[in-house]
């Protein structure tokens, strides 16, 4: 026991120590950190761009809408129309059918009818003769078949001498001129979707006629044009060519005309070839 003094002073003595020893690791591993998150002078740093730059917008260019051509020049006002309720206005026309082939007029329309085949029948409106024009007409299909046709005469001096803009039972049209019984293809037979392919159906037909051109509409759609400096004048008729054995008829009905007044553009004169110049020779002295 009488070490007891000594031991509890050397006990007291060492904790101070201790305790500076602690003291001091955790300055050192403090300051350690420290340093290590200061950056040494001259090292880069990664800088955060927060509001990055974007592309500038560019508006597009304007494009100038092109103009709709005119596909009727020169249309003026209303000159003629027939609800065909006089029969004496139409050729050949009758009132009743006796059973066979039949052009009659009746409940304000023109019905060809063929039931005896092969059959052309064709009927004209005697009181109007024009020469530019643009005239519509209703087609109703009731029986029709295959390759038989239907359509309108125009400029016609006769029932053989005229333009014909047709269509068939397939769904197809054509523009021809018939002369002395003989026809000649101006447009031959094209599709169309505003044909109606067989009956029943209805379409309405169109022809717009000026000088040497002519142009043709369905259900006022434009189809095709023409050019043809033979018929300069004539009437308006129908018509229709059947030789299918199921027969044909087919009805006419609110005929309108209305004036043109149009004259097609010129063409231009065909340049002349420029001669090649030619090398004068010198004069030998």
């Amino acid at each position: 026991m009488r070490h007891l003094p000594t031991l509890l002073l050397i006990i007291c003595l060492m904790l101070p120590a201790c305790s500076a020893q602690v003291q001091t690791g955790l300055e050192t591993d403090t300051s350690q950190e420290a340093t290590a998150s200061i950056p040494a002078p001259g090292t880069a740093t990664a800088v955060i761009d927060w509001f990055p730059a974007t592309a500038t917008w560019t508006s597009s260019p304007n494009i100038e809408p092109s103009a709709t051509p005119m596909l009727l020049p020169g249309l003026e006002q209303q000159i003629f129309s027939d609800d065909f309720s006089q029969v004496d206005e139409w050729s050949r026309a009758k009132t009743t059918s006796d059973g066979g082939n039949s052009i009659i007029l009746n409940r304000n329309r023109i019905t060809l009818a063929a039931n005896i085949m092969p059959v052309t029948l064709t009927s004209l409106q005697k009181s109007l003769v024009i020469n530019d024009f643009y005239a519509e007409i209703t087609v109703s299909i009731n029986r029709c078949f295959g390759p038989d046709a239907y359509g309108m005469l125009f400029r016609a001096g006769n029932e053989t001498y005229s333009y014909r803009f047709l269509l068939n039972c397939s769904g197809k049209t054509r523009v021809e001129r018939a002369q002395d019984g003989k026809t000649m293809p101006l447009q031959d037979w094209l599709p169309s979707g505003d044909v109606p392919p067989g009956a029943p159906g209805q379409v309405k037909m169109g022809v717009w006629a000026a000088g040497t051109e002519m142009r043709f509409f369905l259900n006022g759609r434009y189809q095709f044009s023409v050019i043809d400096p033979l018929f300069k004048s004539g009437n308006l008729g129908v018509f229709i060519k059947a030789s299918s054995p199921d027969g044909m008829n087919i009805s006419f009905s609110d005929l309108t005309v209305n004036s043109v007044t149009y004259a097609s553009p010129t063409p231009t004169a065909i340049p002349s070839k420029t001669p090649t110049p030619t090398r004068t020779p010198r004069p030998t002295p």
